[in-house]
């Protein structure tokens, strides 16, 4: 990684063409898989390289290893699903350490030692035996204090306040829900938690959408920055906010593009899907794999230092209207949230779509919705997206989270328009 880091910035887009071509044609040479995956494209032209999506990875580990490579030589691990399309996969040794090199260099940024520094976890954890004590164990050795993402209770929540008071904490990292509800939870206390737990120096959010308002509640409550990651476990940490608040990519061992519908490449500005190329990972090809996300580069990027703008959402999280008309299912989301959540009665929500022009809002809170709150609901959507749309809101005691801890704020459940 330091000698990657060593190439010179006129150099460095040399840098990039070379290492995705070598990685495409080791992959056209020593992976059955891909050969058939790829056997129209030509190796010269990198546009006419077929996108790969993860229903195309969806098959046997088996059929995805290169050459020479078997289960008992690679890192396998599995996606958390939370796109709808969980699969396995596998990474060589040398690129499972590149990327825990990638991320013990990011931690760094804030002089967060992987070997030293105490972290507070609000992430997962498995449930059957096996796993669940080898996730404590390593908890232990990597001096990891985990919390349960299950149960956000002001119970549980008052115990985790407790544990910042022991324990030198040096930062948290975990599930941006989980660790907005614990920021509201001290807002209701009036506590900040700095002044409880000196040693506390930044918080790490990541794999949820990450909401300016969220944000600057978490640095007050927290009384230390918060620093938005983004990061794929088949691939690598992808982009994470640096010192100076830009959210800089990872180009030292991905390529990052963005594409139109039709595959095209789109100028930095412009938003479309996010497709990713792994320039070391031998043991199995993600040659220009579409990773389910939209978002933006800057147009200040450049080789050495892609910038990512902004993350849209999920492509498959499309809201699809009566009308025909399509938008970002976190726009309906952000919409709602400014209103409902303002009086600090609702704890979270989430949002389903049922039917074309019928959206179920589930929501956590010490009351039922006001009349009132409906009503600028109603009215905020009817500005935002389109009138005559049927809005069903249905008060939980907690809401429904993946096997990982993940909370998928939007969702569809119907099939989009063709």
């Amino acid at each position: 990684m330091r000698d990657i880091q060593k190439i010179n910035e006129a150099e460095y887009a040399n840098y990039i063409n070379t290492k995705r071509q070598t990685i495409l044609k080791y992959h056209l040479a020593h992976n059955t898989f891909y050969k058939q995956f790829a056997k129209n494209s030509d190796p010269i032209n990198w546009n006419s390289i077929p996108v790969m999506t993860k229903s195309d990875l969806q098959q046997p580990l088996e059929n995805l290893l290169s050459d020479g490579f078997s289960k008992k030589t690679v890192y396998i691990d599995k996606t958390s699903g939370a796109s709808g399309t969980p699969f396995f996969f596998a990474k060589d040794k040398l690129c499972h350490a590149l990327t825990w090199a990638i991320i013990k260099d990011r931690f760094g940024w804030f002089n967060l030692d992987f070997n030293s520094s105490k972290q507070a976890r609000f992430y997962g954890i498995p449930l059957d035996k096996k796993n669940y004590y080898k996730e404590r164990l390593k908890d232990l050795v990597s001096k990891r204090i985990r919390f349960n993402v299950f149960d956000l209770s002001d119970t549980a929540l008052t115990n985790t306040m407790e544990s910042f008071k022991i324990h030198p904490i040096n930062y948290i990292n975990g599930y941006t829900s989980a660790i907005v509800q614990f920021a509201k939870f001290l807002k209701r206390k009036q506590i900040v938690l700095k002044t409880i737990c000196p040693s506390l120096s930044v918080c790490v959010v990541t794999s949820e959408m990450l909401f300016e308002n969220d944000k600057q509640l978490m640095e007050t409550q927290f009384g230390v920055p918060v620093v938005n990651e983004y990061g794929a476990s088949e691939l690598d940490l992808i982009a994470f906010e640096n010192p100076d608040g830009t959210w800089q990519a990872n180009s030292e061992t991905l390529f990052i593009e963005i594409l139109d519908a039709q595959n095209n490449v789109l100028p930095l500005g412009e938003t479309g899907r996010i497709v990713i190329t792994s320039l070391y990972n031998k043991a199995q090809p993600f040659i220009r794999y579409d990773i389910g996300d939209t978002g933006s580069l800057s147009t200040r990027s450049t080789p050495i230092k892609p910038i990512l703008e902004k993350l849209t959402g999920r492509t498959n999280d499309m809201i699809t209207l009566p009308s025909g008309k399509q938008a970002a299912g976190l726009t309906f989301y952000y919409v709602t949230k400014s209103i409902i959540e303002d009086d600090n009665n609702v704890k979270e929500f989430v949002i389903e779509q049922l039917k074309t022009n019928t959206f179920k809002i589930n929501y956590v809170s010490s009351e039922d919705l006001s009349a009132n709150k409906v009503k600028a609901v109603e009215k905020t959507i009817d500005t935002y997206l389109e009138k005559g749309l049927i809005l069903v809101f249905e008060r939980q005691k907690q809401l429904q989270r993946s096997k990982s801890g993940k909370l998928k704020q939007f969702s569809s459940l119907i099939q989009p328009a063709s």
